[in-house]
């Protein structure tokens, strides 16, 4: 049974369909072509080539424009949150399940805080291990899952984790951890259409409803109590 919840956030724990993130990816654009000194679609192109090369359009930057990593995080994470809609169902998901619950985010500390507060579901989670926490290391790179898991104690045997990207679930089944695709993603829908869909090996379970999977393996978890 599973003791950890390791979640991802951007449309993981909202739905893609409410284009938060789209605000995001504007503001990268935006940020590209005002250091680069470039027109939008330059920018943008610039933006998504570092994206599937690296990890995150970050990494690119600064690996190659050597830029500040705070600078950047702070600029593209100043967007709406409005457009998240209140998910009654993923809170009570999330109060049912009395094992640890952690974030494992791509993007940055306050970026997160600022989402869990805006859903009411701050409180649920101890660790929220971002950007700076993996030493700018983005998913799907092995090193900082080995160290989230070494530095929070985690057993892999008795963890799940929660990614829109399948990419980024990899790492995590070959160390051990049960993985749970959270499809939905317009972006990545694309990129499946021209490379094909994710090897089974490493996607265990998928979903659009992060919350009612949840309630479903909790019941599944409690029936299977009351036989042992």
């Amino acid at each position: 049974m599973a003791e950890t919840l390791i979640f991802d956030l951007d449309n993981t724990l909202y739905p893609a369909s409410c284009r938060l993130f789209d605000q995001v990816d504007k503001k990268m654009t935006g940020y590209v072509a005002q250091l680069l000194g470039v027109d939008e679609a330059e920018a943008h192109r610039v933006q998504k080539d570092y994206f599937h090369r690296y990890g995150t359009t970050l990494t690119g930057l600064m690996k190659h424009h050597n830029i500040p990593a705070e600078d950047f995080l702070h600029f593209v994470h100043d967007i709406d949150h409005s457009v998240i809609p209140h998910n009654q169902s993923l809170l009570d998901a999330l109060d049912r399940f009395s094992g640890r619950k952690i974030i494992y985010t791509n993007g940055s500390l306050p970026h997160a805080q600022n989402i869990l507060n805006h859903l009411k579901i701050d409180h649920h989670f101890e660790v929220i291990y971002d950007i700076v926490a993996a030493d700018y290391a983005p998913k799907p790179a092995l090193q900082p899952f080995e160290k989230l898991l070494r530095e929070q104690n985690i057993n892999p045997k008795t963890a799940i984790m929660f990614d829109d990207i399948p990419r980024n679930l990899e790492p995590a089944a070959n160390l051990g951890i049960t993985t749970v695709w959270i499809t939905g993603d317009p972006e990545y829908a694309l990129l499946q259409s021209e490379h094909g869909t994710p090897p089974e090996d490493y996607i265990h379970h998928q979903t659009d409803d992060l919350a009612l999977w949840l309630h479903e393996y909790l019941d599944t978890r409690n029936e299977q109590r009351e036989f042992v």
